[in-house]
Order: C-alpha cells, then sequence, then structure tokens
C-alpha cells in the first residue's frame, strides 16, 4: 500500500472491507422465519389478502397510513418477538425489478437489526432461483455502508438474512441466493474501492488488490509498470500520468472458464481508472466535483468486482479485462494543453483539455484488448459530464458500433436493474475531433459530449463488435435510494457478470 506522509492508517482498515462483512452474514432460503429473529418483514400489495401474521387487516393498515404502494414499509407494534414491518409492493406483479427494490426498502427500515427475514406471497413474476437472487441483491447492497474508516461505524451489520417466497421450491431459492450473494459482493467490492479516499487507493495499490483477489477468486493478474508502459507505447496513460507523484498502472485481468463449461468464447472488458481527477492543467472548478473525484475510477472498479464473480458462478465466457490507473495533478511536470500524444496504436492525440483524461488513458487498453480479437469489447467509464445531463444519476449512456452487443449490454442491465439508455453513436460528429496537428484531438465541440467521447473511443476498437458505457451519471448516489447506499453504487459490476454469463457471440 502507498506510504503518503499524512496517511496513518487505523489497523483495522483493508480497502476491500466488504469481503469480511460478506463472509459474516449468513444468507438461507427458508420456507418459514425463525421467530427468534430481531425483524421479519411481509410484503403486501395495494389489494389482496394481508398475511395472518402481521395481525392487522387492510383497513387498520389503511388508518396507520400504509397503502402498500412500492417501497413503503410501516413497523407493526407488537407486544414482544420481531419486530414486523410491511412492506409495500404496489398493484402490479412481482418483477424481479420490483422485488429487488422491496427488499431493498425493507432491509433499510430493518437497519437496526442484525438478523431479518422477508416473507413474499407466492406466484412473483419470476422463477424461484431469480427470486432469491434479486431479494438477495436487494438485502445485502442497501445494507452496504462504507464504514472501514470510522473509529465507531453507526450501522448495525447484518449477521443473518433469512428469505421465504409462498410455494417456491427453497432448493431453488437457495440457488438464486448463492448467485445474489456473489453478484452483491462484486458490487459490493466496486463501491468499496470507489468509496476509499484517493490517498489510501493509488493505481499501485490498485495493482497489488487486484492481485490478492486473483488468488482468492481464480483469476490471473498481470500488472504493467511506468517502465513497462513506456516499452509498451502506452502513450495516452503516460501522458495523463505526467503530472502525479504516483506511478501509473496497467493493470490486466485473464478469467479462464472451466472446460466443462466453456463455450468458446472471449469478451474484453475495460475500465478507466483515474485514482483522483483533478483536471490537471485544465483544473477543475467546484469543491463538490473534486470531491466526488475519488470515484473516477469506478469503470475499472465495477470491472475488477465483475472477474471476482466468474468463477464462483461458473461463467462460460472467457474474459480479458484491462484496468488503465493513474491519477491527473496538476504540476511542473504534467502534460498541457497543446501537447501531443501516442497512443499504443500510434495514434497521435492533441491534447485540447487536461480534463478530457479519461478517452487517453482507455486509448491504449482499449488497444491491448483488441490486440486479443475478442469477439466482443465493453468498456465502462466515468466519463463525460454530458451523460449525466442528458440521462440524470439513475441511467448510464449506452453507445456502440454493434447492435447486437448493445442489445446484449441493455438485456444486463434490465437484469440488474442497472439501468442504460442508448445514445446514437453519429458519424457526422466525428469532424468534431480533428485535430490540425495530430491524427485526432480529445475534445469535441459545446454539444453531444457523450457522443463525441465515445467517437474518440471508437477509434481505438480496431473494428470489433463494442460497446461504451458512459457512468459519470449513475457512479454515486447522494441518497439512499431502494438498492443504492449514499456513496458509490459499484454500478456495472453486476451489469457486466450478467453480460458475461450470457454472452452470445452471434
Amino acid at each position: 500500500m502507498t506510504s503518503s506522509a499524512y496517511k496513518i492508517i487505523p489497523a483495522t482498515f483493508t480497502a476491500i472491507p466488504s469481503l469480511e462483512a460478506w463472509r459474516a452474514i449468513a444468507v438461507a432460503a427458508v420456507e418459514t422465519p425463525d421467530a427468534a429473529l430481531e425483524a421479519i418483514g411481509y410484503v403486501i400489495g395495494t389489494d389482496g389478502d394481508v398475511p395472518a401474521a402481521v395481525g392487522l387487516d387492510r383497513a387498520a393498515l389503511g388508518r396507520a397510513g400504509f397503502t402498500g404502494k412500492t417501497g413503503e414499509t410501516l413497523l407493526v407494534p407488537t407486544n414482544d418477538g420481531a419486530e414486523l414491518i410491511a412492506v409495500g409492493a404496489g398493484d402490479a406483479a412481482l418483477t424481479g425489478s420490483t422485488l429487488r427494490d422491496v427488499a431493498a426498502a425493507f432491509a433499510r427500515a430493518a437497519k437496526a437489526s442484525a438478523r431479518i427475514g422477508l416473507v413474499v406471497p407466492g406466484n412473483p413474476a419470476v422463477s424461484a432461483a431469480e427470486a432469491g437472487a434479486v431479494i438477495t441483491e436487494g438485502i445485502l447492497l442497501a445494507r452496504y455502508r462504507f464504514s472501514a474508516l470510522q473509529s465507531a461505524p453507526k450501522d448495525t451489520p447484518l449477521a443473518a438474512v433469512e428469505i421465504a417466497v409462498a410455494e417456491a421450491s427453497v432448493d431453488e431459492l437457495a440457488t438464486g441466493i448463492r448467485r445474489g450473494v456473489v453478484t452483491s459482493r462484486s458490487a459490493a467490492l466496486a463501491r468499496d474501492l470507489a468509496n476509499a479516499p484517493p490517498s489510501h487507493l493509488t493505481a499501485t495499490d490498485l495493482a497489488d488488490i487486484a492481485a490478492q483477489l486473483g488468488d482468492e477468486f481464480g483469476f490471473d493478474v498481470e500488472s504493467y509498470d511506468k517502465a513497462q508502459l513506456i516499452e509498451m507505447g502506452c502513450g495516452g496513460l503516460l501522458g495523463v500520468n505526467a503530472g502525479s507523484a504516483e506511478e501509473p498502472r496497467m493493470i490486466r485481468l485473464s478469467f479462464t472458464p472451466a472446460p466443462s463449461s466453456a463455450n468458446g468464447r472471449h469478451v474484453a472488458f475495460v475500465g478507466k481508472g483515474i485514482m483522483y481527477d483533478s483536471g490537471g492543467i485544465s483544473l477543475k472548478p467546484s469543491d463538490p466535483m473534486h470531491l466526488l473525484m475519488k470515484m473516477d475510477m469506478g469503470g475499472a472498479a465495477a470491472v475488477l468486482g465483475a472477474v471476482t464473480a466468474l468463477r464462483d458462478l461458473d461463467s462460460p465466457t472467457a474474459v480479458t479485462a484491462f484496468l488503465s490507473c493513474t491519477d491527473n495533478m496538476p504540476s511542473g511536470s504534467a502534460y498541457k494543453l497543446g501537447d501531443v500524444l501516442t497512443a499504443r496504436n500510434g495514434t497521435t492525440i492533441e491534447v485540447k483539455n487536461t480534463d478530457a483524461e479519461g478517452r487517453l488513458v482507455m486509448s491504449d487498453a482499449l488497444v491491448l484488448a483488441s490486440e486479443g480479437k475478442p469477439d466482443a469489447i465493453v468498456d465502462i467509464a466515468t466519463l463525460t459530464g454530458a451523460a449525466l445531463m442528458a440521462l440524470g444519476g439513475a441511467t448510464a449512456a449506452l453507445l456502440g458500433n454493434d447492435e447486437a452487443v448493445i442489445e446484449g449490454v441493455k438485456d444486463a442491465g434490465a437484469a440488474s436493474g442497472e439501468s442504460v439508455w442508448q445514445l446514437p453513436l453519429e458519424k457526422s460528429y466525428r469532424k468534431q475531433l480533428d485535430s490540425d496537428i495530430a491524427d485526432i484531438s480529445n475534445l469535441g465541440g459545446p454539444h453531444a459530449g457523450a457522443t463525441t467521447a465515445a467517437l474518440f473511443l471508437a477509434e481505438f476498437v480496431d473494428g470489433i463488435p463494442w460497446a461504451h458505457l458512459d457512468i459519470a451519471g449513475t457512479m454515486q448516489s447522494t441518497t439512499d435510494e431502494a438498492w443504492r447506499s449514499k456513496g458509490a453504487t459499484g454500478f456495472g459490476a453486476r451489469l457486466l457478470v450478467d453480460f458475461a454469463m450470457n454472452f452470445r457471440s452471434e
């Protein structure tokens, strides 16, 4: 780990604290929750029967202000035993997305309890396995907190979760729960990394952490230091790193499926890993934006989190991933406006704004990914404010050169509850990136910034089917909302897992 003079790491701190937290939580499928639990939730729609265990009829619930709308909760007083919590499910079918949100609402309502259970009425619109997975995700992700640097954490950690779905096979439910634990862990790892202070998590630290995770979760890790990056010709990454006192790292992750499971397909993931983004010489203007820039490596965090899940879920698809990591700092040695950088594939890039640095570091990573001739490339990056302005904080921008890959990402987004929306890769805008002195510039015009950024990235994928996720808006949440806990969301980790699990090269 880095040894910054002003950074004193508490003895209990780890950059990936959620691993220990997840190991301590027992999640089980049951027919009926144990009465000794501290809190039990009952899912109730806007109509239909009210479970007898709640002890109130619908009229009494209504007098208490509970209507059953999705996400609404009501604590039902009891003389002794577990707290009872009514959880609204709305008036529509219980889809996977609804179940995830309902489970999250319950988990937040039971935030003071360590041992909790949730009862869901019969006939959700998804299989028992899917119900188990999404309910588990909703509960675990809603109760996530990054508290490793707090002397006295304020939140009660989960110890046990029991899930009962009426008329569902307990065995099938348990199968889904196991998946949900793994996917939630992936997102929590991504959250940990993005929430960690920048002085606690440098590019070299992330390389060390990736190696540790690779040993534990069954994937290979190679890390290229500054000297190697010079030999490799990674001028985009090196240019952005020029102003930093910390070395850059290009981190390569490789997952090979078990022979009995392999489908012969290969995808590449690329994650932007700007560990802290000051904007460089084009210094960012606002303190709130500066504070969020420890999360500018959210793409790399999502990719690393996703790869940790592949062995445990027996993914059939081979995955190679590249995390392009550095901070972007102003100093006497920093790259300047007007500089020309040379990417690994020989493309020369005129720097028109040093705060358009993510696309520069990703140019080298995309070239490296394309050299492996994968069936598809998916990159993920906190890339543009334009994506945030267009789609807000709940939906990521999606662009690419291949509709089949784009549809696969859309399907993965729908399955994971991580919303994406396709924007056009309008090729007529490419001329905005023209340079008078180099092959391309790193900045387009004042409009369609998410599209021009994607058009820049498209120059480096060598025609391979490719999709780009701009998660600048979705990287963090300012409030607790459904399964999104305040702070880094880990957006993209579960989406990428689903994409790899279900990838079809045709």
